[in-house]
Protein backbone atom coordinates (compact mmCIF):
# COMPACT_ATOMS: atom_id res chain seq x y z
CA UNK A 1 0.00 0.00 0.00
CA UNK A 2 1.09 3.57 -0.62
CA UNK A 3 2.54 5.70 1.93
CA UNK A 4 0.86 8.98 0.28
CA UNK A 5 -2.47 8.88 -1.35
CA UNK A 6 -4.04 12.02 -3.10
CA UNK A 7 -7.79 10.96 -4.07
CA UNK A 8 -9.71 12.84 -6.67
CA UNK A 9 -8.18 16.14 -5.20
CA UNK A 10 -9.17 19.20 -6.35
CA UNK A 11 -7.31 22.81 -5.73
CA UNK A 12 -8.14 26.09 -6.67
CA UNK A 13 -7.14 29.78 -6.75
CA UNK A 14 -9.98 32.74 -7.41
CA UNK A 15 -12.38 30.13 -8.43
CA UNK A 16 -9.77 28.73 -10.92
CA UNK A 17 -8.74 25.40 -10.45
CA UNK A 18 -4.84 24.69 -10.46
CA UNK A 19 -5.54 20.85 -9.82
CA UNK A 20 -8.70 19.21 -10.36
CA UNK A 21 -9.38 15.31 -9.96
CA UNK A 22 -5.62 14.91 -9.21
CA UNK A 23 -4.30 11.36 -8.02
CA UNK A 24 -1.46 10.16 -6.98
CA UNK A 25 0.82 7.59 -5.03
CA UNK A 26 3.99 7.44 -3.56
CA UNK A 27 5.68 4.09 -2.03
CA UNK A 28 7.16 4.38 0.96
CA UNK A 29 11.40 5.05 1.11
CA UNK A 30 11.10 6.37 -2.47
CA UNK A 31 12.07 9.48 -4.11
CA UNK A 32 9.65 11.26 -6.43
CA UNK A 33 9.81 14.08 -7.67
CA UNK A 34 7.19 16.60 -9.77
CA UNK A 35 8.38 17.88 -12.92
CA UNK A 36 7.14 20.72 -15.06
CA UNK A 37 7.24 24.53 -16.20
CA UNK A 38 5.12 27.12 -13.90
CA UNK A 39 2.08 27.04 -13.41
CA UNK A 40 1.92 23.39 -14.10
CA UNK A 41 0.38 22.68 -10.39
CA UNK A 42 3.89 20.86 -8.74
CA UNK A 43 4.36 23.28 -6.20
CA UNK A 44 0.58 23.62 -5.11
CA UNK A 45 0.79 19.94 -5.17
CA UNK A 46 3.84 19.70 -2.60
CA UNK A 47 1.72 22.56 -0.86
CA UNK A 48 -1.25 20.63 -0.58
CA UNK A 49 0.70 17.56 0.64
CA UNK A 50 2.60 20.22 3.60
CA UNK A 51 -0.42 21.31 4.85
CA UNK A 52 -0.05 24.65 3.32
CA UNK A 53 -3.20 24.58 1.31
CA UNK A 54 -6.66 22.64 1.71
CA UNK A 55 -8.23 20.91 -0.78
CA UNK A 56 -11.91 21.78 -2.39
CA UNK A 57 -12.48 18.36 -2.82
CA UNK A 58 -10.60 14.80 -2.39
CA UNK A 59 -8.84 13.34 0.35
CA UNK A 60 -5.23 13.31 1.15
CA UNK A 61 -4.08 9.81 3.03
CA UNK A 62 -0.89 9.33 4.51
CA UNK A 63 -0.21 5.87 6.27
CA UNK A 64 -3.60 4.24 5.95
CA UNK A 65 -5.04 7.34 8.16
CA UNK A 66 -6.60 10.40 7.00
CA UNK A 67 -4.54 13.97 6.56
CA UNK A 68 -7.10 16.27 4.80
CA UNK A 69 -7.74 18.18 7.74
CA UNK A 70 -4.88 17.83 9.84
CA UNK A 71 -3.32 21.24 10.33
CA UNK A 72 0.36 21.58 9.20
CA UNK A 73 1.35 21.96 12.73
CA UNK A 74 0.42 18.73 13.52
CA UNK A 75 2.10 16.75 10.23
CA UNK A 76 5.76 15.55 11.43
CA UNK A 77 6.79 16.74 8.08
CA UNK A 78 10.48 18.21 6.65
CA UNK A 79 10.25 21.05 4.13
CA UNK A 80 13.17 22.74 2.31
CA UNK A 81 12.65 25.98 1.09
CA UNK A 82 13.98 27.19 -2.26
CA UNK A 83 15.24 30.37 -0.33
CA UNK A 84 17.03 28.37 2.56
CA UNK A 85 14.46 30.59 4.96
CA UNK A 86 17.72 30.52 7.71
CA UNK A 87 17.57 32.98 10.68
CA UNK A 88 20.01 35.32 10.18
CA UNK A 89 20.97 36.42 13.82
CA UNK A 90 21.32 32.53 14.55
CA UNK A 91 23.92 30.17 14.58
CA UNK A 92 24.12 26.92 12.10
CA UNK A 93 23.54 24.99 15.29
CA UNK A 94 20.67 26.86 16.87
CA UNK A 95 18.62 26.96 13.00
CA UNK A 96 19.43 23.00 13.05
CA UNK A 97 18.09 22.77 17.06
CA UNK A 98 14.85 25.54 16.58
CA UNK A 99 12.43 22.37 15.52
CA UNK A 100 13.44 20.55 18.61
CA UNK A 101 13.29 23.34 20.50
CA UNK A 102 10.02 24.43 19.94
CA UNK A 103 8.78 20.11 20.87
CA UNK A 104 10.60 21.07 23.98
CA UNK A 105 12.87 18.52 23.90
CA UNK A 106 15.73 18.08 26.72
CA UNK A 107 19.06 20.05 25.61
CA UNK A 108 21.41 16.92 26.13
CA UNK A 109 19.23 15.34 23.38
CA UNK A 110 18.87 18.15 21.16
CA UNK A 111 23.08 18.28 21.11
CA UNK A 112 22.90 14.83 20.67
CA UNK A 113 20.76 14.70 17.54
CA UNK A 114 21.58 18.59 16.37
CA UNK A 115 25.37 16.86 16.27
CA UNK A 116 24.40 13.86 14.73
CA UNK A 117 22.86 15.65 11.55
CA UNK A 118 25.52 18.33 10.66
CA UNK A 119 28.00 15.22 10.20
CA UNK A 120 25.46 13.54 7.45
CA UNK A 121 25.37 16.91 5.70
CA UNK A 122 29.11 17.44 6.46
CA UNK A 123 28.87 20.18 8.36
CA UNK A 124 30.34 19.21 11.26
CA UNK A 125 32.77 21.97 12.96
CA UNK A 126 30.31 24.42 11.18
CA UNK A 127 28.05 25.52 14.49
CA UNK A 128 28.90 28.66 15.42
CA UNK A 129 28.95 29.97 12.12
CA UNK A 130 25.89 32.33 11.33
CA UNK A 131 24.08 31.74 7.58
CA UNK A 132 26.26 35.05 6.52
CA UNK A 133 29.38 33.45 6.60
CA UNK A 134 28.30 30.31 4.49
CA UNK A 135 28.16 29.40 1.08
CA UNK A 136 24.93 28.96 -0.70
CA UNK A 137 25.30 25.24 -0.83
CA UNK A 138 26.43 25.46 2.77
CA UNK A 139 23.21 27.01 3.62
CA UNK A 140 20.87 24.51 1.93
CA UNK A 141 22.59 21.97 3.90
CA UNK A 142 21.97 24.01 6.95
CA UNK A 143 18.25 23.74 5.56
CA UNK A 144 18.04 20.39 5.09
CA UNK A 145 19.48 19.50 8.26
CA UNK A 146 16.89 21.73 10.37
CA UNK A 147 14.18 19.26 8.12
CA UNK A 148 15.58 15.74 8.87
CA UNK A 149 16.70 16.45 12.65
CA UNK A 150 13.11 16.81 13.74
CA UNK A 151 12.87 12.94 12.20
CA UNK A 152 10.11 13.89 9.60
CA UNK A 153 7.40 11.15 8.55
CA UNK A 154 7.94 12.95 5.23
CA UNK A 155 10.54 15.34 3.22
CA UNK A 156 9.50 17.91 1.09
CA UNK A 157 11.64 20.09 -1.41
CA UNK A 158 10.37 23.20 -3.39
CA UNK A 159 13.12 24.10 -6.10
CA UNK A 160 15.54 23.57 -3.20
CA UNK A 161 18.58 24.39 -5.94
CA UNK A 162 17.21 26.88 -7.99
CA UNK A 163 19.47 29.45 -5.93
CA UNK A 164 22.52 28.23 -6.44
CA UNK A 165 25.44 28.21 -9.74
CA UNK A 166 25.32 25.49 -11.76
CA UNK A 167 28.50 23.51 -10.31
CA UNK A 168 27.28 23.75 -6.72
CA UNK A 169 23.53 22.50 -7.92
CA UNK A 170 25.36 18.87 -9.68
CA UNK A 171 26.80 18.43 -6.12
CA UNK A 172 24.21 19.54 -3.93
CA UNK A 173 21.60 17.01 -6.27
CA UNK A 174 24.42 14.07 -5.19
CA UNK A 175 24.36 15.14 -1.65
CA UNK A 176 20.60 15.47 -1.52
CA UNK A 177 20.12 11.60 -3.01
CA UNK A 178 22.63 10.29 -1.11
CA UNK A 179 21.10 11.41 2.43
CA UNK A 180 17.59 10.27 1.42
CA UNK A 181 19.21 6.83 0.34
CA UNK A 182 21.05 6.37 3.74
CA UNK A 183 18.22 7.67 6.08
CA UNK A 184 15.42 5.74 3.83
CA UNK A 185 12.92 8.42 3.52
CA UNK A 186 10.14 9.19 1.90
CA UNK A 187 10.65 11.93 0.13
CA UNK A 188 8.83 14.43 -2.53
CA UNK A 189 10.80 16.73 -4.72
CA UNK A 190 9.61 19.73 -6.74
CA UNK A 191 11.83 21.05 -10.00
CA UNK A 192 11.48 22.66 -13.26
CA UNK A 193 14.99 21.03 -13.96
CA UNK A 194 14.83 17.39 -15.98
CA UNK A 195 18.44 16.42 -15.28
CA UNK A 196 18.45 17.22 -11.88
CA UNK A 197 15.21 15.51 -11.73
CA UNK A 198 15.93 12.23 -13.87
CA UNK A 199 19.38 12.61 -11.28
CA UNK A 200 17.91 12.03 -7.78
CA UNK A 201 14.51 10.39 -8.38
CA UNK A 202 12.94 6.61 -8.21
CA UNK A 203 9.85 8.19 -9.91
CA UNK A 204 9.24 11.38 -11.77
CA UNK A 205 5.60 12.49 -12.39
CA UNK A 206 5.63 15.25 -15.21
CA UNK A 207 2.77 17.50 -14.56
CA UNK A 208 0.84 20.04 -17.23
CA UNK A 209 -1.81 21.89 -16.39
CA UNK A 210 -2.51 20.43 -12.77
CA UNK A 211 -2.55 16.87 -14.58
CA UNK A 212 0.57 13.42 -14.51
CA UNK A 213 0.97 13.50 -18.12
CA UNK A 214 3.25 10.72 -17.22
CA UNK A 215 4.46 9.00 -13.70
CA UNK A 216 7.15 6.46 -14.22
CA UNK A 217 10.94 5.86 -13.47
CA UNK A 218 13.62 8.33 -15.06
CA UNK A 219 14.90 5.92 -17.54
CA UNK A 220 11.65 5.11 -18.67
CA UNK A 221 10.23 8.74 -19.29
CA UNK A 222 13.83 9.56 -21.03
CA UNK A 223 13.65 6.78 -23.65
CA UNK A 224 9.51 6.29 -24.03
CA UNK A 225 7.73 9.86 -23.33
CA UNK A 226 3.92 8.72 -23.04
CA UNK A 227 2.89 12.09 -25.12
CA UNK A 228 4.05 14.90 -27.33
CA UNK A 229 4.15 17.69 -24.65
CA UNK A 230 6.34 14.87 -22.77
CA UNK A 231 8.24 14.49 -25.58
CA UNK A 232 8.98 17.87 -26.13
CA UNK A 233 9.43 18.75 -22.35
CA UNK A 234 12.05 16.47 -22.45
CA UNK A 235 13.91 17.47 -25.67
CA UNK A 236 12.81 15.50 -28.48
CA UNK A 237 12.64 18.34 -30.67
CA UNK A 238 11.99 16.71 -34.29
CA UNK A 239 8.57 15.06 -35.11
CA UNK A 240 6.79 13.50 -38.09
CA UNK A 241 3.17 13.40 -38.21
CA UNK A 242 2.89 9.51 -39.92
CA UNK A 243 -0.38 9.09 -42.20
CA UNK A 244 -0.35 5.05 -41.27
CA UNK A 245 1.21 2.22 -39.33
CA UNK A 246 1.31 -0.96 -39.86
CA UNK A 247 2.86 -4.04 -38.14
CA UNK A 248 5.89 -5.56 -39.55
CA UNK A 249 7.35 -8.33 -37.24
CA UNK A 250 10.01 -6.60 -34.30
CA UNK A 251 9.17 -3.13 -35.82
CA UNK A 252 6.48 -0.80 -36.29
CA UNK A 253 6.27 0.57 -40.27
CA UNK A 254 5.28 4.22 -40.80
CA UNK A 255 4.14 6.22 -43.86
CA UNK A 256 3.61 9.67 -44.77
CA UNK A 257 2.70 10.11 -48.39
CA UNK A 258 5.07 7.91 -50.51
CA UNK A 259 7.94 7.64 -47.53
CA UNK A 260 8.50 4.66 -45.16
CA UNK A 261 10.00 4.63 -41.95
CA UNK A 262 10.77 2.16 -39.53
CA UNK A 263 10.89 2.23 -35.69
CA UNK A 264 11.48 -0.20 -33.36
CA UNK A 265 8.82 -1.96 -31.12
CA UNK A 266 9.20 -0.53 -27.22
CA UNK A 267 9.32 -3.40 -24.64
CA UNK A 268 5.64 -3.88 -23.41
CA UNK A 269 4.24 -1.36 -25.93
CA UNK A 270 6.32 1.42 -24.26
CA UNK A 271 6.47 4.55 -26.64
CA UNK A 272 4.50 2.79 -28.85
CA UNK A 273 1.22 5.06 -28.59
CA UNK A 274 -0.03 7.30 -31.16
CA UNK A 275 0.92 7.87 -35.14
CA UNK A 276 3.55 10.73 -33.83
CA UNK A 277 7.36 9.99 -34.27
CA UNK A 278 9.36 12.27 -32.00
CA UNK A 279 13.64 11.64 -32.13
CA UNK A 280 16.20 13.66 -30.32
CA UNK A 281 18.38 16.07 -32.36
CA UNK A 282 21.62 14.11 -31.26
CA UNK A 283 20.20 10.75 -32.07
CA UNK A 284 19.70 11.86 -36.08
CA UNK A 285 22.72 11.38 -37.87
CA UNK A 286 23.75 13.24 -41.10
CA UNK A 287 25.62 12.10 -43.96
CA UNK A 288 26.93 14.45 -47.47
CA UNK A 289 24.13 13.69 -50.12
CA UNK A 290 27.26 13.07 -52.61
CA UNK A 291 27.96 9.76 -50.15
CA UNK A 292 26.12 6.98 -50.50
CA UNK A 293 24.13 6.62 -47.43
CA UNK A 294 25.78 3.54 -45.13
CA UNK A 295 22.15 2.74 -44.25
CA UNK A 296 19.14 2.27 -46.61
CA UNK A 297 15.67 3.04 -44.79
CA UNK A 298 14.52 5.67 -42.77
CA UNK A 299 16.30 8.69 -44.29
CA UNK A 300 15.36 11.96 -45.77
CA UNK A 301 17.25 14.79 -48.44
CA UNK A 302 17.22 17.61 -47.21
CA UNK A 303 19.50 21.63 -47.08
CA UNK A 304 21.13 22.90 -44.18
CA UNK A 305 19.36 26.20 -43.45
CA UNK A 306 21.41 27.21 -40.42
CA UNK A 307 25.12 25.94 -38.85
CA UNK A 308 25.76 27.11 -35.30
CA UNK A 309 29.00 25.51 -33.43
CA UNK A 310 28.06 24.29 -29.71
CA UNK A 311 31.45 23.45 -28.49
CA UNK A 312 31.55 19.43 -28.40
CA UNK A 313 29.10 19.08 -31.68
CA UNK A 314 27.96 21.59 -34.50
CA UNK A 315 23.97 22.17 -34.51
CA UNK A 316 22.01 22.20 -37.73
CA UNK A 317 19.14 23.19 -38.89
CA UNK A 318 18.37 20.62 -41.91
CA UNK A 319 15.18 21.82 -44.30
CA UNK A 320 13.16 18.61 -45.74
CA UNK A 321 9.57 18.19 -47.44
CA UNK A 322 9.02 17.15 -43.89
CA UNK A 323 9.83 19.86 -42.27
CA UNK A 324 12.75 21.76 -40.61
CA UNK A 325 14.70 19.30 -38.34
CA UNK A 326 17.63 19.99 -35.79
CA UNK A 327 20.37 17.59 -36.08
CA UNK A 328 23.08 18.08 -33.48
CA UNK A 329 26.61 16.06 -34.59
CA UNK A 330 30.12 15.99 -33.25
CA UNK A 331 32.53 16.06 -36.89
CA UNK A 332 35.49 17.98 -38.06
CA UNK A 333 34.63 19.95 -40.86
CA UNK A 334 31.07 21.15 -40.58
CA UNK A 335 28.35 21.21 -43.42
CA UNK A 336 28.15 24.58 -45.22
CA UNK A 337 24.97 26.36 -45.21
CA UNK A 338 23.25 24.97 -48.31
CA UNK A 339 24.51 21.89 -48.82
CA UNK A 340 22.58 18.93 -49.85
CA UNK A 341 22.80 16.34 -46.76
CA UNK A 342 20.84 13.33 -45.69
CA UNK A 343 19.18 12.64 -42.82
CA UNK A 344 19.40 9.57 -41.26
CA UNK A 345 16.77 8.69 -38.58
CA UNK A 346 17.69 5.31 -36.45
CA UNK A 347 15.01 3.04 -36.04
CA UNK A 348 15.85 2.35 -32.23
CA UNK A 349 15.60 5.81 -31.65
CA UNK A 350 12.16 6.57 -33.25
CA UNK A 351 9.86 7.25 -30.36
CA UNK A 352 5.68 7.33 -31.31
CA UNK A 353 3.96 9.31 -29.11
CA UNK A 354 0.77 10.35 -28.64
Amino acid sequence: MALISLEQVSVAYDNRFILEDFNLQIEKGKLLSLLGPSGCGKTTTLRLIAGFLNAEQGKFMFGGKDYTNVPVNKRNFGFVFQSYALFPHMSVYDNVAFGLRLRKMKEAEVKQRVTRMLEIVSLGGFEKRLPKALSGGQRQRVAIARALVIEPDLLLFDEPLSNLDANLRVNMRVEIRRIQQELGITTVYVSHDQEECFSISDQVAVMNSGKIEQLAHPTTIFKYPASEYVARFIGFGNFIAFESRSDAGEDIELSRGALKFLAAKRPNGAGNLGMLGAIRPDDLQLWPSTQEAPLSGNTLSGRVQVSTYLGRSYQYEVETELGVFTVNQEMDVPFAQGEQVTIYFPKDKLVLVQ
